[in-house]
């Protein structure tokens, strides 16, 4: 007797996939799949770049052939042969559904089933880094101004140090807005334990 066997695609995936589009990252699909499934889920989510029947090395080699090309590379993956890709690219997310090996080898893992916690990974990620550069440009816009000042005798030692502690804290006010965002959906992102 024959047997089927189907995938169920996460019930958000193609949302998932329109919205890392919409914020300007490719999508590739990396699967030890068949052709015809593979196939028949890059159609399904808007997928041009897809690659069927790959062993885990050969997907490790498709990570390393776009890191050498200059890319970051941000993989989710949940199955066994995932494993080496996750440790390999730049940033790794699995969920914890996935297989024991995939979670160590992730740099973030998620709860649910749901995959919106990498779009809420990604949102934070790019918010942390906007908010360092204007931390830096904060402290350089006032050593370019308050250290001239202060050398040149122009502001005294009390001022300067008063400046000074009011740049401090204006650039810890701004770090904590990268802390404050929207609560996530089931499936928030949660650091792995170091293991």
């Amino acid at each position: 007797w024959p047997i089927f066997m189907t995938q169920t695609l996460r019930p958000d995936a193609a949302a998932v996939v329109a919205d890392l589009k919409a914020m300007g990252l490719p999508v590739v699909i990396l699967s030890g799949d068949h052709s015809e499934a593979v196939s028949a889920v890059a159609v399904h989510l808007g997928i041009s770049q897809w690659h069927a029947g790959l062993s885990p090395v050969e997907k490790l080699t498709h990570l390393q052939a776009l890191r050498a090309q200059g890319h970051r590379v941000l993989m989710v993956g949940d199955g066994i042969n995932d494993a080496p890709a996750l440790a390999s690219a730049s940033v790794s997310i699995s969920p914890a559904s996935g297989a024991d090996v995939t979670q160590a080898a992730a740099d973030l893992v998620f709860m649910g089933d749901r995959l919106q916690p990498v779009i809420e990974a990604l949102r934070l990620c790019r918010k942390g880094r906007r908010v360092m550069f204007e931390n830096f440009m904060l402290a350089l816009v006032y050593n370019l101004l308050a250290v001239p000042l202060a050398v040149a005798g122009m502001v005294t030692p009390l001022i300067a140090a008063a400046a000074m502690s009011g740049s401090s804290v204006l650039v810890a006010v701004n770090a904590l807005r990268a802390g404050r965002s929207e609560s996530l959906p089931t499936g928030k992102p949660v650091q792995k334990e170091p293991v």
